[in-house]
């Protein structure tokens, strides 16, 4: 009885551990306008649960021209949904600014059972954040 049990946890561990390294990665978005401004977004999700965040803003007329904002903090995924997590005395510093606390997001990958040819990105889609220029922004997986 104890093999069994401990067999089924191990299987279980497994599993668990198996569904976080898909979500886990560097995600990357680039935009770019008409006037050359521009507008990168980078998301590294670590397999330990924990995440960094890079916004990076250039805008020629802008006051200032360039802007960095950073955000830190832990993620936790259930079925494909990724929930955002940061506590103040952790997480944020002088550097570290962006709250990510109540920031979710969609993990987005082609079905495996789809046999057709269309392509697919990885990429995970926020649907809920505090951070306005965030909701609805797509970073893909590279």
């Amino acid at each position: 009885m104890k093999l069994l049990l401990a067999t089924l946890l191990l299987i279980f561990s497994m599993t668990v551990f198996a569904q976080s390294n898909a979500f886990a990665g560097d995600y990357n978005r680039t935009l770019t306008t008409t006037g050359n401004d521009m507008f990168d977004y980078k998301l590294t999700l670590n397999s330990d649960g924990t995440f960094l965040f890079h916004y990076y803003k250039n805008i020629k007329q802008g006051i200032p021209p360039e802007v960095n904002k950073y955000g830190k903090g832990k993620w936790t995924s259930k079925d494909n949904v990724i929930t955002f997590s940061s506590k103040k005395q952790e997480d944020f510093d002088e550097k570290y600014t962006l709250d990510f606390n109540k920031s979710k997001a969609r993990f987005v990958t082609k079905n495996p059972r789809d046999k057709s040819e269309r392509i697919i990105k990885t990429k995970l889609t926020f649907v809920e954040s505090e951070i306005p220029w965030m909701q609805r922004l797509d970073i893909f997986k590279i």
